[in-house]
Protein backbone atom coordinates (compact mmCIF):
# COMPACT_ATOMS: atom_id res chain seq x y z
CA UNK A 1 0.00 0.00 0.00
CA UNK A 2 1.72 3.48 -1.36
CA UNK A 3 0.81 6.14 1.60
CA UNK A 4 2.05 9.35 0.00
CA UNK A 5 2.81 12.47 1.50
CA UNK A 6 -0.56 14.24 0.78
CA UNK A 7 -2.32 11.07 3.16
CA UNK A 8 0.38 11.67 5.59
CA UNK A 9 -0.27 15.62 5.34
CA UNK A 10 -3.99 15.01 5.77
CA UNK A 11 -3.33 12.42 9.02
CA UNK A 12 -0.82 15.14 10.45
CA UNK A 13 -3.92 18.00 9.76
CA UNK A 14 -6.14 15.90 11.48
CA UNK A 15 -3.36 14.97 14.36
CA UNK A 16 -2.80 19.04 15.22
CA UNK A 17 -6.16 20.10 15.43
CA UNK A 18 -6.86 17.36 17.92
CA UNK A 19 -4.13 18.49 20.09
CA UNK A 20 -5.29 21.95 19.48
CA UNK A 21 -8.90 21.66 20.60
CA UNK A 22 -7.77 19.91 23.40
CA UNK A 23 -4.94 22.95 24.59
CA UNK A 24 -8.23 25.31 23.28
CA UNK A 25 -10.19 23.77 26.41
CA UNK A 26 -7.33 22.62 28.57
CA UNK A 27 -7.60 26.03 30.44
CA UNK A 28 -11.56 25.49 31.71
CA UNK A 29 -11.10 21.96 31.77
CA UNK A 30 -8.81 22.71 34.70
CA UNK A 31 -11.03 24.69 37.04
CA UNK A 32 -13.16 21.89 38.48
CA UNK A 33 -13.65 18.74 38.15
CA UNK A 34 -17.10 19.14 37.39
CA UNK A 35 -15.79 20.95 34.46
CA UNK A 36 -13.92 18.37 33.39
CA UNK A 37 -15.89 15.33 33.92
CA UNK A 38 -19.73 16.98 33.22
CA UNK A 39 -18.67 20.39 31.06
CA UNK A 40 -20.44 22.59 33.56
CA UNK A 41 -24.18 20.93 32.95
CA UNK A 42 -24.25 23.26 30.06
CA UNK A 43 -24.19 20.92 26.59
CA UNK A 44 -26.81 21.39 23.67
CA UNK A 45 -28.03 18.31 22.39
CA UNK A 46 -26.41 18.24 18.79
CA UNK A 47 -23.14 18.22 20.04
CA UNK A 48 -23.47 15.87 22.80
CA UNK A 49 -25.44 13.66 20.07
CA UNK A 50 -22.88 13.68 18.18
CA UNK A 51 -20.26 12.55 20.58
CA UNK A 52 -22.48 9.59 20.86
CA UNK A 53 -22.28 8.73 17.99
CA UNK A 54 -18.76 9.59 17.56
CA UNK A 55 -18.20 7.47 20.63
CA UNK A 56 -19.31 4.26 18.55
CA UNK A 57 -17.67 4.97 15.53
CA UNK A 58 -14.99 3.09 16.78
CA UNK A 59 -12.30 1.43 14.98
CA UNK A 60 -13.75 -2.13 16.05
CA UNK A 61 -17.44 -1.66 14.78
CA UNK A 62 -16.51 -1.68 11.05
CA UNK A 63 -14.36 -4.62 11.66
CA UNK A 64 -16.75 -5.95 13.99
CA UNK A 65 -20.04 -5.72 11.09
CA UNK A 66 -17.29 -7.19 8.77
CA UNK A 67 -17.09 -10.30 10.63
CA UNK A 68 -20.56 -10.66 11.21
CA UNK A 69 -21.32 -10.08 7.71
CA UNK A 70 -18.88 -12.77 6.56
CA UNK A 71 -19.91 -15.12 8.82
CA UNK A 72 -23.60 -14.81 9.15
CA UNK A 73 -24.98 -12.42 6.67
CA UNK A 74 -26.76 -8.94 7.02
CA UNK A 75 -29.16 -10.70 8.96
CA UNK A 76 -26.39 -11.29 11.33
CA UNK A 77 -26.26 -7.72 12.72
CA UNK A 78 -29.20 -8.11 14.48
CA UNK A 79 -27.13 -8.84 17.77
CA UNK A 80 -26.58 -5.39 17.84
CA UNK A 81 -29.46 -3.61 15.80
CA UNK A 82 -31.45 -5.14 18.54
CA UNK A 83 -29.79 -2.79 20.98
CA UNK A 84 -31.77 -0.01 18.93
CA UNK A 85 -34.82 -0.54 21.72
CA UNK A 86 -32.88 0.31 24.61
CA UNK A 87 -31.94 2.98 22.98
CA UNK A 88 -35.04 4.45 22.43
CA UNK A 89 -36.33 3.14 25.53
CA UNK A 90 -33.33 5.28 27.57
CA UNK A 91 -34.67 8.31 24.93
CA UNK A 92 -38.20 8.47 25.85
CA UNK A 93 -38.09 6.90 29.50
CA UNK A 94 -34.56 7.36 31.06
CA UNK A 95 -33.55 10.62 29.72
CA UNK A 96 -34.86 13.00 31.69
CA UNK A 97 -34.91 10.77 35.04
CA UNK A 98 -31.39 10.65 34.67
CA UNK A 99 -31.35 14.72 34.03
CA UNK A 100 -33.01 14.90 36.80
CA UNK A 101 -31.19 13.35 39.25
CA UNK A 102 -28.48 15.96 39.16
CA UNK A 103 -25.77 13.32 40.05
CA UNK A 104 -21.70 13.73 39.05
CA UNK A 105 -21.47 10.06 37.45
CA UNK A 106 -23.94 7.20 37.05
CA UNK A 107 -22.38 5.39 40.02
CA UNK A 108 -23.30 8.51 42.34
CA UNK A 109 -26.74 7.15 41.66
CA UNK A 110 -26.41 4.41 43.89
CA UNK A 111 -26.57 6.50 47.20
CA UNK A 112 -28.98 8.53 45.84
CA UNK A 113 -31.43 5.05 45.04
CA UNK A 114 -29.96 3.16 48.16
CA UNK A 115 -28.15 3.45 51.26
CA UNK A 116 -26.10 2.07 54.00
CA UNK A 117 -23.20 0.07 53.07
CA UNK A 118 -24.68 -1.97 50.30
CA UNK A 119 -25.05 1.40 48.43
CA UNK A 120 -21.33 1.85 49.38
CA UNK A 121 -20.12 -0.85 48.42
CA UNK A 122 -21.85 -1.39 44.83
CA UNK A 123 -20.65 2.61 44.30
CA UNK A 124 -16.61 1.32 45.25
CA UNK A 125 -17.06 -1.92 43.45
CA UNK A 126 -18.05 -0.67 39.96
CA UNK A 127 -16.22 2.34 40.07
CA UNK A 128 -13.12 0.24 39.70
CA UNK A 129 -15.09 -3.00 37.96
CA UNK A 130 -16.39 -0.73 35.36
CA UNK A 131 -14.36 2.04 35.40
CA UNK A 132 -10.82 -0.06 34.89
CA UNK A 133 -11.48 -3.39 34.54
CA UNK A 134 -14.81 -3.10 31.74
CA UNK A 135 -13.65 0.17 30.48
CA UNK A 136 -9.96 -1.45 29.90
CA UNK A 137 -11.14 -4.40 28.22
CA UNK A 138 -13.79 -2.07 25.92
CA UNK A 139 -10.28 0.10 25.00
CA UNK A 140 -8.43 -2.97 24.41
CA UNK A 141 -10.60 -3.65 21.36
CA UNK A 142 -10.50 -0.71 19.66
CA UNK A 143 -6.73 -0.38 20.04
CA UNK A 144 -6.90 -4.27 18.68
CA UNK A 145 -8.45 -2.66 15.58
CA UNK A 146 -6.18 0.27 15.26
CA UNK A 147 -3.42 -2.71 15.56
CA UNK A 148 -4.92 -4.52 12.53
CA UNK A 149 -5.62 -1.77 10.88
CA UNK A 150 -1.97 -0.38 11.59
CA UNK A 151 -0.64 -3.39 10.58
CA UNK A 152 -2.44 -3.82 7.10
CA UNK A 153 -2.38 -0.42 5.78
CA UNK A 154 0.87 0.79 7.23
CA UNK A 155 2.95 -1.87 7.99
CA UNK A 156 3.37 -0.91 11.23
CA UNK A 157 4.07 -3.42 14.20
CA UNK A 158 1.58 -3.82 17.15
CA UNK A 159 3.44 -1.61 19.57
CA UNK A 160 4.38 1.17 17.21
CA UNK A 161 0.64 1.28 16.09
CA UNK A 162 -0.58 1.73 20.09
CA UNK A 163 2.06 4.40 20.54
CA UNK A 164 0.92 6.44 18.11
CA UNK A 165 -2.71 5.93 18.53
CA UNK A 166 -2.65 6.61 22.28
CA UNK A 167 -0.38 9.39 23.04
CA UNK A 168 -2.41 12.33 20.72
CA UNK A 169 -5.42 10.90 22.57
CA UNK A 170 -4.31 10.79 26.06
CA UNK A 171 -2.53 14.42 25.41
CA UNK A 172 -5.88 16.36 24.52
CA UNK A 173 -8.20 14.15 26.34
CA UNK A 174 -5.91 14.69 29.71
CA UNK A 175 -6.13 18.12 28.92
CA UNK A 176 -9.43 19.25 27.63
CA UNK A 177 -11.67 17.40 29.75
CA UNK A 178 -15.63 16.14 28.74
CA UNK A 179 -15.77 19.33 26.68
CA UNK A 180 -12.10 18.94 25.19
CA UNK A 181 -13.63 15.46 23.96
CA UNK A 182 -17.11 16.11 22.54
CA UNK A 183 -15.36 19.06 20.39
CA UNK A 184 -12.92 16.93 19.27
CA UNK A 185 -15.40 14.39 18.43
CA UNK A 186 -17.58 16.53 16.67
CA UNK A 187 -14.61 17.27 14.38
CA UNK A 188 -13.77 13.71 14.08
CA UNK A 189 -17.58 12.37 13.56
CA UNK A 190 -17.19 14.18 9.80
CA UNK A 191 -13.85 13.28 9.10
CA UNK A 192 -14.83 9.27 9.80
CA UNK A 193 -18.26 9.45 8.28
CA UNK A 194 -16.52 11.00 4.94
CA UNK A 195 -14.24 8.15 5.13
CA UNK A 196 -16.45 5.30 5.20
CA UNK A 197 -18.82 7.02 2.79
CA UNK A 198 -16.06 7.63 0.21
CA UNK A 199 -14.20 4.27 0.95
CA UNK A 200 -17.62 2.12 0.33
CA UNK A 201 -17.96 4.42 -2.95
CA UNK A 202 -14.45 3.64 -4.54
CA UNK A 203 -14.26 -0.13 -3.46
CA UNK A 204 -17.57 -0.76 -5.41
CA UNK A 205 -16.07 0.52 -8.51
CA UNK A 206 -12.94 -1.59 -8.19
CA UNK A 207 -12.17 -3.96 -11.31
CA UNK A 208 -12.72 -6.52 -8.99
CA UNK A 209 -16.21 -6.01 -7.90
CA UNK A 210 -17.24 -3.66 -11.24
CA UNK A 211 -20.49 -2.00 -9.47
CA UNK A 212 -22.99 -2.48 -7.27
CA UNK A 213 -25.44 -4.82 -9.35
CA UNK A 214 -22.18 -7.48 -9.97
CA UNK A 215 -21.46 -7.07 -5.95
CA UNK A 216 -25.51 -8.33 -5.18
CA UNK A 217 -25.43 -11.13 -8.02
CA UNK A 218 -21.84 -12.79 -7.09
CA UNK A 219 -22.29 -16.47 -6.09
CA UNK A 220 -20.62 -15.37 -2.68
CA UNK A 221 -22.63 -12.57 -1.88
CA UNK A 222 -26.15 -13.58 -3.19
CA UNK A 223 -26.75 -15.45 -0.26
CA UNK A 224 -25.79 -12.69 2.67
CA UNK A 225 -28.45 -10.18 1.55
CA UNK A 226 -31.41 -10.93 3.48
CA UNK A 227 -32.34 -8.05 6.59
CA UNK A 228 -33.56 -11.75 8.14
CA UNK A 229 -32.64 -14.94 9.07
CA UNK A 230 -33.95 -18.37 7.50
CA UNK A 231 -36.89 -18.61 9.43
CA UNK A 232 -36.70 -22.59 8.28
CA UNK A 233 -33.60 -23.06 10.25
CA UNK A 234 -34.11 -22.80 14.23
CA UNK A 235 -29.93 -22.92 14.45
CA UNK A 236 -30.14 -19.47 12.48
CA UNK A 237 -32.68 -17.30 13.31
CA UNK A 238 -33.05 -18.24 17.39
CA UNK A 239 -29.45 -16.55 17.70
CA UNK A 240 -29.21 -14.07 14.93
CA UNK A 241 -33.04 -12.65 15.67
CA UNK A 242 -34.72 -14.23 18.26
CA UNK A 243 -32.49 -14.00 21.23
CA UNK A 244 -31.71 -10.43 20.65
CA UNK A 245 -34.76 -9.40 19.59
CA UNK A 246 -36.41 -11.24 22.57
CA UNK A 247 -33.98 -11.75 25.64
CA UNK A 248 -30.70 -9.48 24.63
CA UNK A 249 -31.84 -6.07 24.47
CA UNK A 250 -33.25 -5.86 28.03
CA UNK A 251 -31.66 -8.48 29.92
CA UNK A 252 -28.02 -7.60 29.27
CA UNK A 253 -25.59 -5.21 29.95
CA UNK A 254 -23.47 -3.71 27.41
CA UNK A 255 -21.22 -0.64 27.61
CA UNK A 256 -23.16 1.73 24.70
CA UNK A 257 -26.33 -0.09 25.40
CA UNK A 258 -26.97 -0.17 28.63
CA UNK A 259 -31.16 -0.94 29.70
CA UNK A 260 -31.82 2.54 30.94
CA UNK A 261 -29.00 4.34 30.18
CA UNK A 262 -25.73 4.92 31.81
CA UNK A 263 -21.58 4.71 31.14
CA UNK A 264 -20.52 7.69 28.55
CA UNK A 265 -24.19 7.87 27.45
CA UNK A 266 -25.51 8.51 30.98
CA UNK A 267 -22.68 11.14 31.22
CA UNK A 268 -23.74 13.78 28.61
CA UNK A 269 -26.91 13.52 29.32
CA UNK A 270 -25.67 14.47 32.76
CA UNK A 271 -23.96 17.19 31.32
CA UNK A 272 -26.69 18.26 29.16
CA UNK A 273 -28.31 21.76 29.40
CA UNK A 274 -32.08 20.52 30.44
CA UNK A 275 -34.13 17.24 29.98
CA UNK A 276 -35.40 18.13 26.60
CA UNK A 277 -31.63 18.37 25.21
CA UNK A 278 -30.89 15.06 27.03
CA UNK A 279 -33.23 13.40 25.22
CA UNK A 280 -32.50 15.12 21.71
CA UNK A 281 -28.85 14.02 22.08
CA UNK A 282 -29.84 10.57 22.60
CA UNK A 283 -32.62 10.55 20.10
CA UNK A 284 -29.86 11.31 17.66
CA UNK A 285 -27.51 8.90 18.63
CA UNK A 286 -29.92 6.32 18.56
CA UNK A 287 -31.44 7.35 14.37
CA UNK A 288 -27.35 7.92 13.33
CA UNK A 289 -26.17 4.95 14.83
CA UNK A 290 -28.38 2.79 13.66
CA UNK A 291 -29.98 3.85 10.52
CA UNK A 292 -27.08 6.12 8.87
CA UNK A 293 -23.73 4.38 9.47
CA UNK A 294 -24.21 0.81 8.91
CA UNK A 295 -24.71 0.26 5.32
CA UNK A 296 -20.89 1.60 3.97
CA UNK A 297 -19.57 -1.29 6.29
CA UNK A 298 -22.05 -3.78 5.06
CA UNK A 299 -20.93 -3.09 1.60
CA UNK A 300 -17.39 -2.98 1.97
CA UNK A 301 -17.75 -6.04 4.29
CA UNK A 302 -19.85 -7.86 1.44
CA UNK A 303 -17.41 -6.82 -0.99
CA UNK A 304 -14.59 -8.60 0.86
CA UNK A 305 -16.12 -12.12 0.30
CA UNK A 306 -15.16 -11.51 -3.65
CA UNK A 307 -11.55 -9.76 -2.89
CA UNK A 308 -10.46 -12.56 -0.05
CA UNK A 309 -13.47 -14.94 0.33
CA UNK A 310 -11.49 -16.69 2.94
CA UNK A 311 -9.17 -15.52 5.81
CA UNK A 312 -6.62 -17.70 4.07
CA UNK A 313 -6.69 -15.35 1.09
CA UNK A 314 -5.78 -12.40 3.78
CA UNK A 315 -3.12 -14.10 5.26
CA UNK A 316 -1.82 -14.48 1.98
CA UNK A 317 -1.86 -11.07 1.06
CA UNK A 318 -0.48 -9.42 4.53
CA UNK A 319 1.70 -12.09 5.23
CA UNK A 320 3.25 -9.60 8.28
CA UNK A 321 0.38 -10.28 10.17
CA UNK A 322 0.74 -12.24 13.21
CA UNK A 323 -1.23 -15.34 13.23
CA UNK A 324 -3.33 -14.71 16.17
CA UNK A 325 -4.19 -11.32 14.65
CA UNK A 326 -5.85 -13.34 11.45
CA UNK A 327 -9.81 -13.37 11.12
CA UNK A 328 -12.89 -12.26 8.98
CA UNK A 329 -12.65 -9.25 10.98
CA UNK A 330 -9.59 -8.26 9.02
CA UNK A 331 -10.74 -7.97 5.72
CA UNK A 332 -12.14 -4.50 6.25
CA UNK A 333 -8.51 -3.22 6.94
CA UNK A 334 -7.68 -5.04 3.80
CA UNK A 335 -9.98 -3.86 1.59
CA UNK A 336 -8.96 -0.28 2.04
CA UNK A 337 -5.52 -0.78 0.82
CA UNK A 338 -7.00 -0.54 -2.43
CA UNK A 339 -8.26 2.58 -1.98
CA UNK A 340 -6.39 5.84 -4.13
CA UNK A 341 -4.19 8.87 -3.34
CA UNK A 342 -6.08 11.71 -1.20
CA UNK A 343 -8.41 9.21 -0.02
CA UNK A 344 -6.27 6.94 1.55
CA UNK A 345 -5.64 9.66 3.50
CA UNK A 346 -8.93 10.20 4.44
CA UNK A 347 -9.92 7.58 5.28
CA UNK A 348 -6.79 6.57 7.63
CA UNK A 349 -7.73 10.05 9.44
CA UNK A 350 -11.47 8.78 9.57
CA UNK A 351 -10.49 5.56 11.21
CA UNK A 352 -7.63 7.18 13.61
CA UNK A 353 -10.75 9.36 14.36
CA UNK A 354 -12.69 6.49 15.02
CA UNK A 355 -10.29 5.35 17.63
CA UNK A 356 -9.17 8.50 19.47
CA UNK A 357 -13.23 9.18 20.08
CA UNK A 358 -13.66 6.04 21.25
CA UNK A 359 -10.68 5.82 23.62
CA UNK A 360 -10.88 9.47 24.55
CA UNK A 361 -14.49 9.16 25.75
CA UNK A 362 -13.89 5.70 27.55
CA UNK A 363 -10.73 7.56 29.30
CA UNK A 364 -12.49 10.82 30.53
CA UNK A 365 -15.63 8.29 31.18
CA UNK A 366 -13.92 5.49 33.08
CA UNK A 367 -11.56 8.57 34.92
CA UNK A 368 -14.76 10.24 36.30
CA UNK A 369 -15.42 6.90 37.80
CA UNK A 370 -11.79 6.81 39.85
CA UNK A 371 -11.82 10.42 40.60
CA UNK A 372 -15.43 11.40 41.59
CA UNK A 373 -16.85 7.42 42.76
CA UNK A 374 -13.92 6.26 44.69
CA UNK A 375 -11.10 8.54 45.27
CA UNK A 376 -13.16 11.49 46.45
CA UNK A 377 -15.86 9.71 48.08
CA UNK A 378 -13.84 7.23 49.60
CA UNK A 379 -10.10 7.78 50.12
CA UNK A 380 -9.98 11.77 50.08
CA UNK A 381 -13.44 13.78 50.59
CA UNK A 382 -11.75 16.94 51.33
CA UNK A 383 -9.99 16.70 47.99
CA UNK A 384 -9.87 20.17 46.00
CA UNK A 385 -10.60 20.57 42.83
CA UNK A 386 -7.07 20.94 41.48
CA UNK A 387 -6.47 17.55 42.73
CA UNK A 388 -9.11 16.00 41.40
CA UNK A 389 -8.37 17.20 38.24
CA UNK A 390 -4.70 16.14 38.41
CA UNK A 391 -5.81 12.59 39.43
CA UNK A 392 -8.31 12.64 36.95
CA UNK A 393 -5.44 13.33 34.41
CA UNK A 394 -3.11 10.69 36.12
CA UNK A 395 -6.08 7.78 35.85
CA UNK A 396 -6.34 8.67 32.18
CA UNK A 397 -2.83 7.86 31.37
CA UNK A 398 -2.63 4.65 33.34
CA UNK A 399 -6.16 3.21 32.05
CA UNK A 400 -4.54 3.96 28.10
CA UNK A 401 -1.03 2.20 29.44
CA UNK A 402 -3.34 -0.78 30.55
CA UNK A 403 -5.72 -1.26 27.62
CA UNK A 404 -2.20 -1.32 25.12
CA UNK A 405 -1.13 -4.16 26.96
CA UNK A 406 -4.56 -6.18 27.09
CA UNK A 407 -4.95 -5.04 23.25
CA UNK A 408 -1.60 -7.09 22.24
CA UNK A 409 -3.23 -9.97 24.00
CA UNK A 410 -6.72 -10.21 22.30
CA UNK A 411 -7.43 -11.65 18.26
CA UNK A 412 -11.29 -11.15 17.78
CA UNK A 413 -13.61 -7.79 18.12
CA UNK A 414 -16.14 -10.18 18.18
CA UNK A 415 -14.90 -12.46 21.14
CA UNK A 416 -14.71 -9.67 23.39
CA UNK A 417 -17.90 -8.75 22.16
CA UNK A 418 -19.46 -11.77 23.13
CA UNK A 419 -17.28 -12.39 26.19
CA UNK A 420 -18.98 -9.01 27.76
CA UNK A 421 -22.49 -9.71 26.42
CA UNK A 422 -22.08 -13.41 28.67
CA UNK A 423 -20.90 -11.16 32.23
CA UNK A 424 -23.97 -8.31 31.70
CA UNK A 425 -26.31 -11.44 31.06
CA UNK A 426 -29.75 -10.92 33.48
CA UNK A 427 -28.61 -7.63 34.55
CA UNK A 428 -30.08 -5.42 32.44
CA UNK A 429 -33.87 -5.91 33.80
CA UNK A 430 -32.33 -4.60 36.80
CA UNK A 431 -31.17 -1.42 35.54
CA UNK A 432 -35.06 -0.44 33.46
CA UNK A 433 -37.14 -1.83 36.74
CA UNK A 434 -35.12 0.06 39.28
CA UNK A 435 -36.45 3.25 38.76
CA UNK A 436 -40.01 2.53 38.77
CA UNK A 437 -40.32 -0.25 41.43
CA UNK A 438 -39.47 0.02 45.13
CA UNK A 439 -38.88 -2.90 46.52
CA UNK A 440 -34.98 -3.51 44.88
CA UNK A 441 -32.55 -2.61 46.78
CA UNK A 442 -28.74 -2.90 46.49
CA UNK A 443 -28.63 -6.40 47.12
CA UNK A 444 -30.36 -7.15 44.35
CA UNK A 445 -27.49 -4.95 42.39
CA UNK A 446 -24.88 -7.06 44.11
CA UNK A 447 -26.08 -10.56 43.79
CA UNK A 448 -27.05 -10.33 39.99
CA UNK A 449 -23.48 -8.76 39.39
CA UNK A 450 -21.97 -11.38 41.47
CA UNK A 451 -24.02 -14.16 40.07
CA UNK A 452 -23.78 -13.02 36.26
CA UNK A 453 -19.59 -13.15 36.99
CA UNK A 454 -19.90 -16.98 37.97
CA UNK A 455 -22.38 -18.03 35.21
CA UNK A 456 -20.44 -16.56 32.49
CA UNK A 457 -17.00 -17.67 34.08
CA UNK A 458 -18.65 -20.94 34.77
CA UNK A 459 -19.74 -21.35 30.81
CA UNK A 460 -16.48 -19.66 29.44
CA UNK A 461 -13.95 -21.58 31.60
CA UNK A 462 -15.18 -24.58 33.44
CA UNK A 463 -18.18 -25.95 31.38
CA UNK A 464 -15.99 -27.08 28.52
CA UNK A 465 -13.62 -29.18 30.32
CA UNK A 466 -16.28 -30.89 32.68
CA UNK A 467 -19.10 -31.14 30.31
CA UNK A 468 -21.89 -30.63 32.94
CA UNK A 469 -24.58 -29.23 30.58
CA UNK A 470 -24.29 -30.21 27.28
CA UNK A 471 -24.73 -27.03 24.97
CA UNK A 472 -23.97 -28.01 20.99
CA UNK A 473 -21.98 -26.72 19.16
CA UNK A 474 -24.54 -24.61 16.62
CA UNK A 475 -26.82 -24.16 20.12
CA UNK A 476 -24.08 -21.44 21.81
CA UNK A 477 -27.13 -19.10 22.43
CA UNK A 478 -28.30 -21.37 24.87
CA UNK A 479 -25.74 -20.15 27.18
CA UNK A 480 -27.07 -16.73 27.04
CA UNK A 481 -30.49 -18.17 27.90
CA UNK A 482 -29.40 -19.90 30.84
CA UNK A 483 -27.01 -16.96 31.70
CA UNK A 484 -30.39 -14.47 31.95
CA UNK A 485 -32.82 -17.11 33.79
CA UNK A 486 -30.41 -17.92 36.42
CA UNK A 487 -28.93 -14.46 37.24
CA UNK A 488 -32.65 -13.10 37.18
CA UNK A 489 -33.95 -15.81 39.14
CA UNK A 490 -31.12 -15.28 41.40
CA UNK A 491 -31.68 -11.79 41.79
CA UNK A 492 -35.38 -11.70 41.90
CA UNK A 493 -34.78 -14.31 44.72
CA UNK A 494 -32.39 -12.01 46.83
CA UNK A 495 -34.26 -8.72 46.60
CA UNK A 496 -37.56 -10.73 48.35
CA UNK A 497 -35.57 -12.11 51.25
CA UNK A 498 -33.98 -8.89 51.58
CA UNK A 499 -34.85 -5.86 53.43
CA UNK A 500 -35.91 -2.86 51.17
CA UNK A 501 -34.67 0.26 51.61
CA UNK A 502 -36.16 2.53 54.33
CA UNK A 503 -39.27 4.84 53.81
CA UNK A 504 -37.01 8.04 53.61
CA UNK A 505 -34.67 6.75 51.08
CA UNK A 506 -36.89 5.89 48.87
CA UNK A 507 -39.38 9.27 49.37
CA UNK A 508 -36.16 11.20 48.62
CA UNK A 509 -35.12 9.23 45.55
CA UNK A 510 -39.08 9.83 44.13
CA UNK A 511 -39.15 13.34 45.38
CA UNK A 512 -35.88 13.87 43.04
CA UNK A 513 -36.76 11.81 39.53
CA UNK A 514 -40.49 12.10 39.81
CA UNK A 515 -40.49 8.39 37.76
CA UNK A 516 -44.02 7.21 36.90
CA UNK A 517 -46.11 6.46 40.47
CA UNK A 518 -47.40 2.68 39.98
CA UNK A 519 -44.34 0.90 40.87
CA UNK A 520 -44.17 2.98 44.18
CA UNK A 521 -47.94 1.88 45.09
CA UNK A 522 -46.87 0.14 48.51
CA UNK A 523 -44.57 3.16 49.56
CA UNK A 524 -47.01 5.97 48.26
CA UNK A 525 -49.83 4.38 49.82
CA UNK A 526 -47.91 5.27 53.33
CA UNK A 527 -47.87 8.48 52.14
CA UNK A 528 -50.16 9.87 49.89
CA UNK A 529 -49.39 13.26 49.96
CA UNK A 530 -46.20 12.45 48.22
CA UNK A 531 -47.33 10.71 45.42
CA UNK A 532 -47.17 13.23 42.33
CA UNK A 533 -49.27 13.67 38.96
CA UNK A 534 -46.53 11.81 36.48
CA UNK A 535 -48.54 9.98 34.18
CA UNK A 536 -46.61 9.48 31.27
CA UNK A 537 -45.14 6.09 30.78
CA UNK A 538 -47.67 4.88 28.41
CA UNK A 539 -47.29 7.33 26.04
CA UNK A 540 -43.53 7.07 26.61
CA UNK A 541 -43.19 3.67 25.68
CA UNK A 542 -46.16 3.87 22.79
CA UNK A 543 -43.10 6.83 21.63
CA UNK A 544 -40.18 4.51 22.24
CA UNK A 545 -42.47 1.85 19.33
CA UNK A 546 -42.70 4.45 16.64
CA UNK A 547 -39.44 5.79 17.32
CA UNK A 548 -38.47 2.11 17.32
CA UNK A 549 -39.98 1.20 14.13
CA UNK A 550 -39.08 5.11 12.03
CA UNK A 551 -35.38 3.84 12.89
CA UNK A 552 -35.52 0.30 11.74
CA UNK A 553 -37.78 1.38 8.34
CA UNK A 554 -35.28 4.17 7.49
CA UNK A 555 -32.46 1.40 7.93
CA UNK A 556 -34.21 -0.75 5.70
CA UNK A 557 -35.28 1.35 3.08
CA UNK A 558 -31.84 2.13 2.18
CA UNK A 559 -31.17 -1.48 2.12
CA UNK A 560 -33.85 -1.87 -0.14
CA UNK A 561 -32.76 0.96 -2.52
CA UNK A 562 -29.23 -0.47 -2.46
CA UNK A 563 -30.68 -4.06 -3.58
CA UNK A 564 -33.01 -2.06 -5.82
CA UNK A 565 -36.19 -2.83 -4.47
CA UNK A 566 -37.86 0.28 -5.09
CA UNK A 567 -41.30 -0.33 -3.94
CA UNK A 568 -39.79 -1.77 -0.71
CA UNK A 569 -37.69 1.19 -0.73
CA UNK A 570 -40.38 3.43 -1.22
CA UNK A 571 -42.69 1.61 1.51
CA UNK A 572 -40.32 1.79 4.33
CA UNK A 573 -39.33 5.32 3.58
CA UNK A 574 -42.82 6.84 3.97
CA UNK A 575 -42.68 4.61 7.72
CA UNK A 576 -39.65 6.38 8.30
CA UNK A 577 -41.30 9.54 7.47
CA UNK A 578 -44.48 9.39 9.54
CA UNK A 579 -42.37 8.32 12.60
CA UNK A 580 -40.20 10.74 12.23
CA UNK A 581 -42.88 13.70 12.33
CA UNK A 582 -44.50 12.08 15.58
CA UNK A 583 -41.61 11.76 17.40
CA UNK A 584 -40.24 15.47 15.74
CA UNK A 585 -43.43 16.82 17.24
CA UNK A 586 -43.62 15.04 20.79
CA UNK A 587 -39.68 16.59 21.11
CA UNK A 588 -40.87 19.99 19.92
CA UNK A 589 -43.39 20.16 22.34
CA UNK A 590 -41.37 19.30 25.61
CA UNK A 591 -40.64 22.23 27.69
Amino acid sequence: MNVTSIDWAIIAAFFVISLLIGLYTSKKAGSSAKEFFLSGRNMPWWLLGVSMVATTFSADTPNLVTDIVRKNGVAGNWVWWAFLLTGMLTVFVYAKLWRRSEVTTDLEFYELRYSGKGAAFLRAFRAIYLGVFFNVVIMATVSLAAIKIGGVMLGLEPYETLLIASVVTVIYSSLGGLKGVLLTDFFQFFIAMIGAFGAAYYILDLPQIGSLNNLLTHENVAGKLNFLPDFSDPNAYIPLFLMPIAIQWWATWYPGAEPGGGGYIAQRMLSAKDEKNAIGATLFFNIAHYAIRPWPWILIALASLIVFPNVSDISAAFPNIPVDKLGDDLAYSAMLTFLPTGLIGIVLASLIAAVMSTLSTHLNWGSSYIVNDFYLRFLKPEASDKELVAVGRISTVVLMAMSAVLALALSSALDAFEILLQIGAGTGLIFILRWFWWRINAYTEISAMAISFVVAIFFSVINPKVNWIIIPENQEYLKLLYSVSITTFGWLLVTFITAPEKDEVLLSFYRKVTPAAFGWKKVLDRYPEERQVIGQLPKEIGLMMIGSAMVYAALFSTGFFIYGNMLGGIIAGIIAIVGGIIIFRSWKNLS
